[in-house]
């Protein structure tokens, strides 16, 4: 199967249905953020600090996986120089809308988050990661591609789901029942059948799959990245918000690998 086509599908079916995710901000909101009155998440609730950004005017930023006209636009507002990357011609229509209607600059790219060989080494400062990893078999390699497009002292901001959530089937969750039915790193084509699958397609549901710590975190230090900040977040709509935080974010920075001289 062809994840990122079944998932650019469903994504831009999810803008058609208006998911909250794909709602674009308004011009007030841009207005502000040209006064430097403004704020960003990587997960549903919590503000990422602005001190993770560092200096942002002028900056070459890559806003991953972050189109729907939410984020990138604010950045764009704020004086950063913003490429969006995102696997949804829809959703980069929310940020072309945002960028027309408020006279943005946005460059926008349509690709698979685990690609980034269109950029060339160290084209960036900042990669900006909302949570949508879960929409990806393989996380190491996302890691690895924003290591590598990074400058050295490049930022990484990111955003990712609690492997825990992925225990539970959403069924059941859903009717207040808790109870551990799957192993990490979850599929679902592996946890579904096929018939549920299909099912997803024509709903235009987006297949998720669940990354465990060590792949989301020791993922990043594995590509090279040192870890410098990390916060959690809640989300009251889902069911195990009352039991744990269901999401998380970290900073990471390209560090300069130091080679030690073997005797």
């Amino acid at each position: 199967m062809d994840i990122a086509e079944f998932n650019r599908l469903a994504w831009d079916r999810q803008v058609a249905k208006a998911n909250r995710w794909t709602i674009p901000v308004g011009p007030e909101v841009i207005a502000a953020a040209r006064r430097g009155e403004w704020g960003v998440v990587l997960t549903p609730m919590r503000a990422v600090p602005r001190d993770w950004f560092g200096e942002l005017a002028g900056r070459e930023l890559l806003a991953l996986a972050a189109g729907g006209g939410q984020q990138s636009p604010v950045l764009a507002a704020a004086g950063a120089r913003v490429t969006v990357l995102d696997n949804s011609p829809a959703q980069l229509a929310q940020d072309r809308a945002v960028a027309e209607r408020d006279g943005l600059e946005l460059h926008l790219e349509q690709g698979d988050m685990r690609d980034l060989s269109r950029f060339a080494d160290g084209s960036f400062d900042l990669v900006f990661h909302p949570a949508s990893n879960a929409f990806v078999p393989d996380v190491r390699s996302v890691w690895r591609e924003c290591f590598r497009v990074l400058r050295p002292g490049g930022r990484l901001l990111s955003g990712f789901c609690n492997p825990a959530l992925f225990l539970f089937d959403e069924e059941d969750v859903d009717h207040g029942t808790f109870v551990a039915r799957h192993a990490l790193p979850y599929s679902d084509l592996s946890a579904r059948s096929s018939e549920q699958v299909e099912r997803m397609r024509e709903l235009g549901e987006p297949l998720s799959f669940g990354h465990t710590l060590a792949d989301q975190i020791g993922g990043q230090t594995d590509a090279g990245f040192a870890i410098i900040g990390f916060y959690e977040d809640r989300w009251p709509e889902h069911p195990l918000d009352r039991f744990l935080a269901p999401l998380m974010a970290t900073l990471a920075l390209k560090s300069v690998r130091l080679v030690l001289p073997t005797s």
